[in-house]
């Protein structure tokens, strides 16, 4: 019987998506820094793979925003400014308000309970001025509510854009843009809310925190 045709297409989607994760983790905990020229020749020394599934996954980082990408100039990390940094951060204040409604009914008592301490945490963080440090963390801390909305649309829509989002909050001036005393009071709020199990208010406490207009 005839290997189908179709195979080597699927095993290089595979080796793409592999290929992506490590890039992927390198430029999120600072391995490659913002600005970093990406070389070819260098990703393929070091993932010990061809050019084409490295070309891939840089294309696919480019549409998340943490590469940016320039035909027969430059391919490099994503380097975050303060000008992108507030849409950046009520953009995920609009997407996680409605993944934050679904999830919240959702979480079982072993579930409530860990994103209690996990935003606990976070007040505590911030309370010791480590607004910057929360920040750098964020893609993980907006992952545990898109793993339990149950809507496979919106948990898709937040694994193709929260890298990037979240990648441009690492700015200097973030505590001038998000300041920390603004958040905090609402990021409490967030954390009543889902310990009481109520939806309606945690959605509205985590747009507050990301700095949207209130629906008076």
């Amino acid at each position: 019987m005839p290997v189908p045709s179709t195979q080597p297409a699927a095993e290089r989607k595979l080796l793409r998506d592999t290929v992506q994760d490590k890039i992927r983790d390198a430029i999120m905990d600072g391995t490659l820094e913002p600005g970093e020229r990406l070389n070819d020749d260098d990703l393929i020394a070091w993932l010990g793979v061809s050019r084409t599934p490295i070309r891939e996954a840089l294309a696919e980082l480019a549409r998340a925003g943490l590469v940016e990408m320039a035909p027969n100039r430059y391919t490099k990390v994503a380097a975050p400014s303060a000008a992108e940094l507030l849409d950046a951060y009520q953009t995920l204040g609009v997407i996680y308000g409605g993944v934050v409604r679904l999830a919240v009914p959702r979480f079982t008592d072993a579930e409530r309970r860990r994103v209690v301490r996990t935003l606990d945490d976070v007040l505590e963080r911030l309370g010791e001025g480590q607004q910057a440090e929360v920040a750098h963390d964020g893609a993980d801390l907006y992952a545990m509510w898109a793993e339990a909305c149950g809507n496979a649309s919106l948990a898709q829509l937040c694994r193709a854009t929260t890298d990037g989002l979240a990648f441009r909050l690492r700015v200097p001036e973030l505590a001038e843009v998000v300041p920390p005393e603004a958040v905090t009071p609402r990021v409490r709020e967030l954390r009543d809310a889902v310990a009481a199990n109520d939806p309606i208010a945690a959605e509205l406490a985590m747009e507050a925190a990301h700095l949207l207009p209130s629906r008076n």
